[in-house]
């Protein structure tokens, strides 16, 4: 017993030790990691906690950190330096420009991107009073001295000076040192290509500070104790900060699916976790998936409601729109669909748009397909039918029963019902609309649509076609102008009237073909009553004239509800980006974009060879991608090395490098990759969201590498010829940066020689016009 209980008393003791030993080591960990925090101007967790305990869970620690402010007021300098000049349009401020003009006009407008850009800009431009006169006709064209320029400018220069602080703080967030985060702001402060883009009325500068805000946020979120204020205001903020990059251009997504990686992460980290229950773990998810679907939702949905309550007038880009949306426009569709009947019925003029993608109207003219096609095919040699992308005359058809001969509207009136059948007869030619068992011209697989014979000979089979009421569920069985979408289903061999979206060629005078197609339910098969009057007169010339001298009536708003319009909007904007597929002489593919083989011309003097070129820091740019070759290589080394049980790095070294790689070598690829997929034309400046990832990357591996010679290696050799090349590579950043400024303010008179010598690379194409 004696024996038993000394045992215990020396366990006891050697516990006792072991827990004093450990006690001390934790204390030096703390206080190692207190230091590190310190230095980073940052409060460690546990003194936040238990100032929240002893002051209050409100309490608000205000800090100003100088590097921060230093690091803005000389990104604010070079960004807004003399920003009203030049006093010229510049490159897509074509664009842009006009969207404000429009913006202040209430005048609806069509992108394929999402309008927060835009509606900042406008907003200021609003605010100090710009009426949205002038026109952005072309780009070199000088603005008026009514345009505001400077605050039209202000917005994308403003974010492009707060892009560097927070590059700044988001380095600072991932724990490395302090110089570290300072050469990483510089290094984008000296970058030639985000200092132009942040200078005029562009997107970019704005979408770089949401995304990187917006990861800065998470980064400060996932430190923090689960469901304290901070956590929930930081969660919240990130969702706001991404969902408003997504709301500048669809390309914020990809910082939106980093965000969205970065969550997923800890959270998988976490499910090995033996402290949490699965209530807890649920109840986290939950949680923080129901921030991540609201927030953003209600973002993005306030957004673009605010864009469509502003945007309430018609305008020359409302074409693109459908005849139920341009109608809820005030002026432009609505002043002629006011006023004419509602239901379609026998006797009906119509003119019938093709409803989704291409803006078109079915029609027809006297000419004919010829004999053969260019592929040898015999065709059917009737008159042509087409899908015409501008008002005609010849887009206007009379809807008739089959069992009727006069053309004119009966009293009560015959409507039209789902199912029921009618023929399409030529309102000019008076042919009827017809299909049959021949390849169309462009589209063999498909049947041919043409118009043939008089409407009032028989012909059962070939000219007749069923109703097909899509949207009946909403607006009822009679078939209605504008709300109502329509199939026109062939009787006789059950293929659907279809815009195939091809060109006809000279032949056909460039008009869009129309097919028959046995797929009926696809978008392109669905058509409209745009325009819509009754037939009064039997006699023909008296028609043809009621329809060349049709009249205007003007009407009232047709209404259209939020949802409505903002189903359209995104289905058009998704879908119509694919006609804008073209070359440009300053267009790029993603392989050329790491070495920067070329450029973008954006402005250039009629006076002289001053001229504005995109085209980034080529020491920059170089280097950074060395750095990405550099890091996946020693991440592939570390890798076999730890396999083999060979650990030359600190577990906290380790971790760090890991997850910079996970930050910003994963975000790289984000913002990178999906380009080798998009088919339309690419510039330089598409590359800039994964570039500024890039760029942080290099400044944290240079870190690392300083790290390995000072504590692994400890060559002091090795040591003093790094910062001796680090030394000769900042200065010769500084250097380019210097030099090829006169292409990022475009103010400078260069002569030949001069813009010889900024020609570092063939491919580079400066534009000489003056001697």
């Amino acid at each position: 017993m004696e024996k038993v209980s000394s045992n215990k008393i020396e366990n006891i003791e050697d516990v006792s030790e072991h827990a004093k030993t450990a006690d001390k080591d934790d204390r030096k960990k703390k206080v190692v990691v207190m230091k590190n925090d310190n230095n980073r101007g940052n409060e460690h967790k546990c003194n936040r906690d238990e100032n929240d305990n002893r002051k209050g869970l409100f309490n608000i620690n205000f800090q100003i950190d100088l590097v921060s402010i230093v690091l803005f007021a000389s990104a604010a300098f070079t960004r807004m330096y003399r920003l009203d000049d030049p006093k010229n349009i510049v490159f897509d401020e074509l664009h842009y420009g006009k969207y404000i003009s429009l913006y202040m006009k209430n005048t609806f407008f069509f992108d394929t991107h999402p309008p927060l850009g835009k509606q900042l800009i406008a907003g200021l431009a609003y605010f100090v009073g710009y009426d949205g006169k002038f026109k952005f006709e072309r780009i070199g064209s000088s603005y008026s001295d009514g345009v505001p320029l400077f605050a039209l400018r202000f917005m994308p220069a403003l974010f492009g000076s707060l892009l560097i602080p927070t590059a700044y703080h988001l380095m600072l967030e991932l724990g490395l040192k302090q110089t570290t985060c300072i050469l990483a702001s510089v290094l984008l402060l000296l970058d030639n290509a985000i200092l132009t883009q942040s200078r005029f009325i562009l997107m970019e500068s704005m979408l770089l500070f949401f995304s990187l805000f917006g990861i800065l946020c998470i980064l400060k979120f996932r430190k923090l104790d689960l469901y304290s204020l901070k956590w929930f205001t930081w969660l919240i903020l990130a969702a706001i900060s991404l969902t408003c990059a997504l709301c500048i251009k669809y390309v914020g997504f990809y910082s939106c699916c980093l965000g969205l990686a970065i969550i997923a992460r800890d959270f998988w980290k976490i499910l090995g976790s033996k402290q949490y229950s699965d209530r807890k773990l649920l109840t986290r998810f939950t949680i923080q998936a129901l921030v991540i679907i609201i927030i953003p939702a209600l973002v993005y949905l306030g957004i673009f409601f605010v864009h469509l309550k502003v945007l309430y007038k018609a305008g020359p880009h409302d074409s693109i729109m459908t005849s139920a949306f341009q109608a809820s426009l005030e002026g432009g569709l609505a002043s002629i669909t006011k006023g004419q009947p509602l239901h379609i019925s026998h006797g009906s003029q119509i003119t019938l748009r093709h409803t989704h993608g291409r803006t078109c109207w079915l029609h027809s003219h006297q000419h004919v397909y010829p004999v053969r096609y260019p592929d040898k095919r015999g065709s059917s040699h009737q008159q042509q039918v087409s899908c015409y992308s501008f008002k005609d005359v010849n887009n206007w058809w009379i809807v008739k029963r089959p069992g009727k001969n006069d053309l004119v509207v009966e009293q009560p009136v015959d409507v039209i019902k789902h199912g029921d059948v009618v023929q399409l007869v030529h309102g000019i030619t008076s042919r009827a609309l017809n299909s049959h068992d021949v390849g169309a011209p462009m589209s063999p697989q498909c049947q041919e649509i043409s118009c043939y014979i008089d409407y009032n000979i028989s012909m059962p089979a070939q000219n007749m076609w069923k109703v097909n009421i899509i949207n009946r569920d909403q607006f009822g069985d009679k078939w209605h102008t504008i709300q109502s979408l329509v199939r026109l289903i062939h009787v006789d061999t059950n293929q659907a009237l279809k815009f195939s979206g091809k060109q006809l060629p000279d032949w056909g005078f460039h008009q869009h073909e129309v097919v028959a197609d046995r797929i009926i339910s696809q978008d392109d098969t669905i058509w409209n009553v745009e325009e819509h009057r009754y037939t009064k007169s039997e006699d023909q010339k008296e028609r043809e004239r009621d329809l060349v001298n049709a009249e205007m009536i003007p009407t009232a708003v047709t209404h259209l509800s939020f949802w409505d319009k903002l189903y359209e909007l995104h289905y058009k904007m998704m879908f119509s980006s694919s006609d804008g597929v073209q070359n440009h002489m300053y267009s790029s593919e993603p392989i050329e974009w790491p070495l920067m083989s070329r450029g973008i011309a954006y402005f250039v003097s009629n006076t002289s060879n001053a001229q504005i070129h995109l085209l980034g820091n080529i020491v920059i740019w170089y280097s950074s991608t060395v750095s990405l070759a550099v890091y996946f290589a020693l991440y592939t080394f570390y890798l076999l090395r730890r396999r083999r049980y060979c650990f030359d790095l600190d577990e906290h070294t380790w971790n760090r490098f890991i997850f910079i790689g996970e930050i910003f070598f994963v975000g790289y690829l984000f913002h990178y990759l999906p380009y080798f997929f998009v088919e339309r034309t690419l510039f330089l400046h598409h590359y800039l969201p994964a570039f500024v990832f890039k760029v942080l990357l290099m400044a944290a591996l240079i870190e690392h590498i300083l790290i390995l010679l000072t504590d692994v290696l400890k060559i002091k050799l090795l040591l003093y010829c790094a910062s001796i090349l680090l030394s000769i590579w900042l200065c010769s950043v500084c250097y380019i940066f210097k030099k090829f400024t006169v292409l990022s303010y475009g103010m400078t008179d260069l002569s030949t020689e001069d813009i010889l010598d900024l020609r570092l690379k063939d491919t580079w194409d400066f534009i000489v016009h003056k001697n």
